[in-house]
């Protein structure tokens, strides 16, 4: 309690004592500050941008999807049988949230001065079209159902750009088989995701409509698709899907077989993955650099306080008792580090949040500004993990006290 007194006594002085300590006190909580908050704004920015590539991603495809075993790595799917029966029994497995029939069938479409390749899907009435939805940015997302045509076509910002069409206007969709096959589609809604490989490559239209030009029986779809209740049970909601599906066949001989949307894009969720080996990277440097500064900041105060060492020496104090003095003294200092990162950390989070002052390209990053994700166990993790990691690396240069004698100490100026 004696030396936590002391070391309030001469942290609330502010390095009154010289210029030296003053200069100190404030370098080594300037280095922590900033340590800090580079940290938890950098975590706040990984996180962000994983979450949103990741939604987008999953926007696009479902979590799980049922298919027939030989529509893997085929352009064109094949059929399996998804009648009422088997979408029960998907529904019905834990953390499935829905189940959605769909089929896809690739087209052109065309207008009098352009055309381009395109992948159409198909969707009814029990496809989760929100993602879609909070993405159109001109007319609207119609309500597609199984069973009638609607004539109308949602396209992506891109692919209407290069189309030149807008809302309300007619285009052509050709498909080709043995003979060509061509329907006329309005453009009902456009949306923009930012995610160029899917922007460019799917417009959706009604179940119904997709369903036919496929020819195939009533109960046969490209597949089904899965969405969750918790994506963190993908792995083991997965596990229950191939039990239940796999392996086994339909009332046409087909094999269903089932993948996760981790299968389905291995190479972007790669991506995301190694972005949690920059936040390792930029944690250790800047953790380093609070190490740094605080341990500097440290040596300077004791090499400064020199005189009053010795006199406390001199008065009865212990190395041990002086040792714990400035180690107590180090920790104010830390401790005043971390607030005013913290401070600092969540004042920038909150203007990038609800600005987006620092924009990005989406052709490249895929989103229009720097996102922010704060998560409160990484944020106290983080604080405590500073707060340790700096204390524990001021008791090597807290033995500096024991090197310094009485009789030499209070002559020193």
């Amino acid at each position: 309690m004696f030396t936590w007194f002391v070391a309030k006594r001469l942290f609330s002085q502010g390095g009154s004592s010289g210029r030296a300590s003053r200069l100190a006190t404030g370098i080594a909580t300037t280095g922590v500050a900033i340590g800090l908050a580079v940290m938890l704004v950098s975590v706040a920015i990984v996180q962000g941008f994983q979450h949103e590539v990741q939604d987008k991603v999953m926007g696009f495809g479902a979590h799980i999807k049922v298919l027939n075993y030989k529509s893997f790595g085929q352009q064109d799917a094949a059929p399996i049988v998804i009648d009422d029966s088997l979408t029960a029994r998907l529904a019905a497995i834990p953390n499935v949230a829905s189940v959605a029939r769909f089929c896809t069938k690739p087209g052109m479409l065309k207008t009098d001065a352009n055309f381009r390749g395109i992948a159409i899907q198909g969707v009814g009435q029990d496809y989760d079209e929100s993602f879609i939805r909070n993405h159109i940015i001109s007319g609207e997302m119609p309500e597609f159902t199984d069973s009638a045509s609607s004539g109308k076509l949602v396209i992506s910002h891109s692919t209407a750009r290069e189309m030149q069409v807008e809302v309300g206007q007619t285009i052509y969709a050709y498909f080709f088989e043995q003979t060509v096959r061509a329907r006329k589609f309005t453009v009902a809604g456009i949306y923009r995701t930012n995610l160029t490989d899917f922007d460019n490559n799917f417009a959706y239209t009604d179940l119904f409509t997709i369903h036919r030009l496929l020819g195939w029986d009533s109960q046969q779809y490209a597949g089904a698709e899965l969405r969750l209740k918790d994506f963190n049970l993908l792995d083991e909601t997965l596990l229950r899907v191939v039990n239940e599906v796999n392996h086994k066949q339909d009332a046409y001989g087909a094999y269903y077989s089932s993948m996760s949307i981790r299968m389905e894009h291995p190479q972007i969720f790669a991506w995301l993955g190694l972005l949690d080996m920059d936040i390792a990277v930029i944690l250790i440097l800047m953790i380093c650099v609070s190490i740094f500064t605080a341990v500097s900041g440290l040596l300077i105060i004791i090499l400064e306080r020199t005189n009053f060492i010795g006199i406390m020496k001199a008065l009865g104090a212990r190395n041990s008792q002086v040792r714990h003095l400035f180690l107590n003294y180090a920790l104010l200092i830390i401790l005043r580090g971390i607030v005013i990162g913290n401070l600092l950390a969540f004042t920038l989070i909150l203007v990038q949040k609800h600005t987006g002052l620092v924009t990005l390209d989406p052709e490249v990053y895929y989103i229009e500004a720097v996102p922010m994700l704060v998560n409160w166990w990484w944020v106290a993790a983080i604080d405590i993990g500073t707060f340790v990691v700096s204390a524990l690396a001021m008791i090597v240069p807290s033995f500096v006290v024991s090197n310094i004698t009485p009789a030499k100490s209070i002559r020193f100026e």
